[in-house]
């Protein structure tokens, strides 16, 4: 288990950046391997917009100037997978550019940065495209890697850890959009007590570009139990399922604070991005 060094009390967590995809976080022109250029879609500059806003803004202000650790949950790149003609290359190497003009600044920002792999078909296969870019990008290493499958992280003097990892149950109905969040905390909680260990304080999820919270009370103050937004528009097949069709992509930012003792508390900046335009006829 990594700790956090002493006075560090935020973190800031983001995920899905899909980098390289024509609906994923894209700089305004991006350098292709053969000399040419892709400019990026209105949609993906009003995107970069709301990035921007994160950083430059609302980081400041919730973390009150102070230092924070970054962590990033995975899906950094589009990647090559299931015959899909929307990423902007198919070259790695060209969304590997992509993801370092958006990431490197940022990281810089940081006291410290975790890099988590993400799904298999985005990032490679045993996440060897996210290492790959961990290591570029100088995150803190897990022995001989600089990227993770999991990472459970812990303010000093706290009790509770805060378990990241980025897979999470999902599901086509807004009834049940609660029920996977919970559960990954209920199997925490079964499992610690099992074994005899303390639960972790956060549970932190990603995968499925909808930011979802639930919270309840423990002996260490609340479990809470996260889901991510993410920064990608919906992509063609993401229209064949019945919320994302009745919905807009969510995207956005956590933040994890270490408040008074040994409570830990959550705040977030999500926007519901239209992606289309209403037509009046």
């Amino acid at each position: 288990m990594a700790e956090i060094e002493d006075g560090i009390k935020n973190i800031i967590l983001i995920s899905d950046i899909h980098a390289g995809d024509q609906f994923g976080l894209c700089p305004e022109k991006v350098s292709l391997d053969g000399g040419g250029h892709y400019n990026a879609s209105i949609y993906q500059n009003e995107m970069l917009g709301c990035w921007n806003y994160i950083w430059n803004d609302w980081i400041p202000m919730v973390t009150k100037g102070e230092d924070f650790a970054l962590v990033n949950n995975g899906d950094s790149l589009e990647g090559i997978h299931h015959n899909a003609s929307h990423p902007i290359s198919q070259n790695i190497a060209d969304q590997f550019r992509v993801a370092l003009d958006l990431l490197s600044p940022v990281v810089k920002k940081a006291a410290l940065y975790y890099h988590i792999r993400g799904t298999g078909a985005h990032s490679g296969e045993s996440g060897r495209y996210e290492e790959m870019l961990a290591r570029e990008l100088k995150a803190v290493p897990d022995g001989d890697n600089y990227s993770r499958f999991e990472l459970r992280l812990k303010f000093k003097g706290t009790t509770g850890n805060i378990h990241f990892t980025h897979h999470v149950g999902v599901t086509s109905s807004g009834n049940y959009e609660s029920t996977g969040v919970y559960k990954e905390m209920v199997e925490a909680f079964v499992d610690a007590g099992r074994w005899g260990d303390i639960p972790p304080s956060v549970v932190c999820r990603s995968h499925r570009h909808r930011q979802f919270e639930t919270r309840i009370a423990t002996r260490h103050g609340y479990g809470i139990s996260l889901v991510t937004p993410g920064w990608q528009l919906k992509t063609p097949y993401t229209f064949r399922l019945p919320l994302s069709r009745a919905s807009w992509p969510q995207i956005g930012a956590y933040l994890i604070r270490r408040g008074d003792e040994d409570e830990i508390y959550t705040r977030f900046k999500v926007w519901n991005l239209r992606q289309s335009r209403e037509v009046t006829i």
